[in-house]
C-alpha cells in the first residue's frame, strides 16, 4: 500500500513538472494580434504593410510602424488568390515585401505527435513505477527463505577476545580448544581427531554466553555468523528449514567460521510435545538443523555454537555425540570473578578514590555479569544526577539496591502508625537474622519504600556458597517469619506487609521436602516431576508421582518445618527484646541503619 501511494505521488510530480515547462515556454513567446482578412485588405490598400511572411495558412504581417499582426486565410487558398478576390491593385502589392516560409519540421512533429506522446509517456512512467514496486515485492518474497544471519567482521579494532571476558576461566579454557581447532585443524586431522561440530553454552541470563561466543570468533579470527533461534520460525511452514539451509550454505562458502545460534530453545524444544500442526514449522526447522550438522564434511571447519538458559527443554537429538557433544557451563561469577568483571566495566568510568571494587563484589553475590555492568551504569547515572565528576562508593551502594529491589520511593507518604509497624517488622527480621547461627550477616535495614517493598533488611553472605544445610534453611524461614511474629507480638495483630515473606517461607519449606530430601519422615527422595510439557498451549511444570496420602504427609511436614522455625524466631525475639526497641528507635529517627551502626546496637 505504501509503495502504491509513493508511485502515484511520483507520477503526479512528473506530470506537474511537464505541465509547468509547457506553461513557461508558452508564456515566454509573445503572440501577435490576430486580425481578420477584411482588416488585412484595408491595411494593404492604405499601404500600411511593410512585410508579409506566408507560413501555410498563416500570414505574419509586419506594419510600417513595426507592429506585428497575424492573419488566418482559408485552407487551400493562395495569397495571390486572396488579393485578387478583393481586387487589390498590383501597384499596392508591389510595395509589400512578400516572403514564403516553409513550415518547420519540428513544429510539424510537435503539433502532430506531441498530443499523443505526452499521455503515452505519462502512462508509461506510471506503469514503470508500478512494475518496479511489484518486482521489489517479488524479490523480497524470493529472499523470504534466505538466512537472516548477521556477520561480524573480526578484523575491526573493536573485536572481542578472551581478554575482554572476565571470569569464567573453565569456560574459556574449554573454548580455547575450539579456537585451536579453527586455527590449526591439520594437527588434529593428522592424528585422526574429529573437530567437534557443536558447542552448547549453558548458563543463566546475563552470564555472558553471547560475549563468550564472540570472543571465540575474535580469538580464531574467523567469520562469525550470529542469529537468534526465533528468527528461523515464521508463520509459513518450511521457511525456517529454508533459512537453515541458506545459513549453512553461506557458512560452508566462508569456512572456517563460527555459526552462533542464540536462544536455541526457541527451535530446539523437544519434538512431539504438542498436538495438531501448531509446532510443525518449529519441528521442521529443528529437523533441518540436525540434518545439516550430520552432513558436515569432516574437513569443513565449521563450528556451531549455541546458547540457552533452558537446557532441560532441548530435544535429546540435539545433545547426542556428533552434534552438540560439548556442553560448556557459563555459571554465575564467584567473588574473584565479580571483581574482575567490575574491573572490565569500570575501565572508562571515573571512580573516586574511596571506591573499592572488591567491596562492591562482596556486596553483589548472585549477580551475573550483566547485573554488575548495570550496577556500574546505574552508579554513573546517579553520580551524573548529583553533578559529580566521579562515581562515589555511595552511588554504587545505592545502585546495588536499585538493581536488586528497585528505586527508592521517598515521595511515598505513609502515616506515623504505618511507619512504626514497618520499623518493628524490619527490626524483627534483622534481630533474628543476627542471632541465628546459620544466616548471612545483616548489612542494612531501611524503612524507606523501595520497589514493591515498604521496607527491607539486606543480608549478604560473607563468602560464596554452593551447598546449604537443613539448619540454614530453617533459620532462613525463621528470619522470614520474624516480621510477622514481631507485628503480632507488639500490636496484637498482623498486617498484609508480611505476605511475600510468608509465601517465600512456605516455598522454602516445601522445597526442603520435595526437592532436597531433607525430611526425616518422608526420607531421602524427591516428589514431583519437573519435566516441562506443553499441552494445548498450557505449560505443566510439575507432574505428581506420589499419592494423595503422601501429599497429606508433605503438607504435614511443611507445617512441621514452619513450626520449628517459628519457635526459633519467637525465642530470639523474647530473649533479645531490649535490642528490638533500640533498633526501632534508630529507624524511626534515621529510617536507615548501616552494618556498622547495627553491630554496635546489638553488641551493647
Amino acid at each position: 500500500m505504501k509503495s502504491l501511494v509513493k508511485n502515484i505521488l511520483v507520477f503526479l510530480f512528473i506530470f506537474l513538472v511537464i505541465a509547468s515547462l509547457f506553461s513557461v515556454f508558452s508564456e515566454g513567446v509573445s503572440k501577435p494580434e490576430v486580425i481578420g482578412v477584411n482588416n488585412f485588405i484595408s491595411l494593404v490598400k492604405d499601404e500600411q504593410i511593410k512585410e508579409v511572411s506566408i507560413n501555410g495558412n498563416n500570414l505574419n504581417v509586419v506594419l510600417n510602424s513595426g507592429d506585428k499582426k497575424l492573419v488566418k486565410k482559408e485552407e487551400g487558398e493562395s495569397f495571390s488568390d486572396l488579393l485578387n478576390n478583393f481586387s487589390v491593385p498590383s501597384e499596392k502589392i508591389s510595395k509589400i515585401e512578400i516572403k514564403v516560409e516553409e513550415e518547420s519540421q519540428l513544429n510539424v512533429f510537435l503539433l502532430s505527435v506531441l498530443p499523443f506522446l505526452i499521455p503515452f509517456l505519462l502512462v508509461a512512467v506510471f506503469i514503470y513505477f508500478m512494475m518496479k514496486g511489484v518486482s521489489g515485492a517479488n524479490s523480497k518474497a524470493m529472499m523470504f527463505g534466505q538466512s537472516q544471519a548477521r556477520e561480524f567482521d573480526n578484523k575491526q579494532k573493536n573485536k572481542v577476545s578472551f581478554k575482554d571476558v572476565a571470569g569464567a576461566k573453565e569456560a574459556k579454557q574449554e573454548l580455547s580448544e575450539v579456537v585451536e581447532f579453527l586455527k590449526f585443524p591439520k594437527k588434529f586431522h593428522d592424528l585422526g581427531a574429529k573437530i567437534p561440530k557443536g558447542v552448547l553454552l549453558l548458563g543463566g541470563p546475563g552470564t555472558g554466553k553471547t560475549l563468550m561466543a564472540k570472543a571465540v570468533a575474535g580469538e580464531a579470527n574467523v567469520p562469525f555468523y550470529n542469529i537468534s533461534g526465533s528468527e528461523f520460525v515464521e508463520m509459513f511452514v518450511g521457511v525456517g528449514a529454508s533459512r537453515v539451509r541458506s545459513l549453512f550454505q553461506k557458512a560452508k562458502k566462508n569456512s572456517p567460521c563460527i555459526v552462533f545460534i542464540d536462544e536455541i530453545d526457541a527451535v530446539g524444544r523437544r519434538r512431539g510435545a504438542g498436538l495438531g500442526g501448531s509446532h510443525d514449522e518449529r519441528e521442521q526447522t529443528l529437523n533441518q538443523i540436525l540434518v545439516e550438522m550430520d552432513g558436515f564434511d569432516p574437513t569443513v571447519n565449521i563450528i556451531v555454537i549455541a546458547a540457552t538458559n533452558r537446557p532441560d527443554v532441548l530435544d535429546p537429538a540435539l545433545l547426542r555425540p556428533g552434534r552438540f557433544d560439548r556442553q560448556v557451563v557459563v555459571d554465575l561469577p564467584d567473588l574473584k570473578d565479580r571483581q574482575e568483571i567490575l574491573d572490565v566495566h569500570a575501565r572508562k568510568k571515573p571512580l573516586s578514590k574511596n571506591v573499592d571494587l572488591k567491596l562492591i563484589a562482596e556486596r553483589t553475590p548472585g549477580f551475573s555479569g550483566a547485573d554488575l555492568a548495570n550496577v556500574l551504569n546505574e552508579g554513573a547515572i546517579l553520580a551524573a544526577r548529583a553533578n559529580k565528576k566521579s562515581i562515589d562508593v555511595e552511588d554504587l551502594f545505592e545502585a546495588i539496591e536499585k538493581v536488586m529491589m528497585g528505586p527508592e520511593r521517598k515521595s511515598r507518604v505513609i502515616s506515623e502508625q504505618e511507619k512504626k509497624i514497618t520499623a518493628y517488622h524490619e527490626a524483627g527480621h534483622a534481630l533474628v537474622a543476627h542471632f541465628s547461627p546459620n544466616t548471612d550477616p545483616v548489612h542494612k535495614i531501611s524503612i524507606i519504600a523501595r520497589g514493591q517493598a515498604g521496607g527491607y533488611t539486606l543480608k549478604l553472605p560473607s563468602s560464596d556458597k554452593r551447598m546449604y544445610s537443613k539448619d540454614y534453611f530453617l533459620d532462613e524461614i525463621a528470619v522470614l517469619l520474624a516480621g510477622h511474629l514481631t507485628e503480632k507480638k507488639i500490636f496484637g495483630e498482623v498486617t498484609t506487609g508480611a505476605t511475600s515473606d510468608l509465601r517465600r517461607a512456605t516455598n522454602i519449606a516445601k522445597k526442603l521436602i520435595t526437592d532436597y530430601g531433607m525430611s526425616d519422615k518422608l526420607g531421602p527422595r524427591t516428589f514431583g516431576e519437573k519435566e516441562e510439557m506443553i499441552f494445548l498451549g498450557k505449560e505443566i511444570h510439575e507432574q505428581r508421582d506420589y499419592s494423595e496420602k503422601v501429599a497429606e504427609q508433605i503438607d504435614e511436614e511443611v507445617f512441621s518445618f514452619i513450626d520449628i522455625s517459628k519457635k526459633r524466631a519467637e525465642k530470639i525475639l523474647e530473649e533479645k527484646n531490649n535490642y528490638l526497641e533500640k533498633i526501632v528507635e534508630v529507624l524511626m529517627e534515621k529510617e536507615t541503619i548501616e552494618k556498622d551502626e547495627f553491630d554496635k546496637i546489638v553488641s551493647v
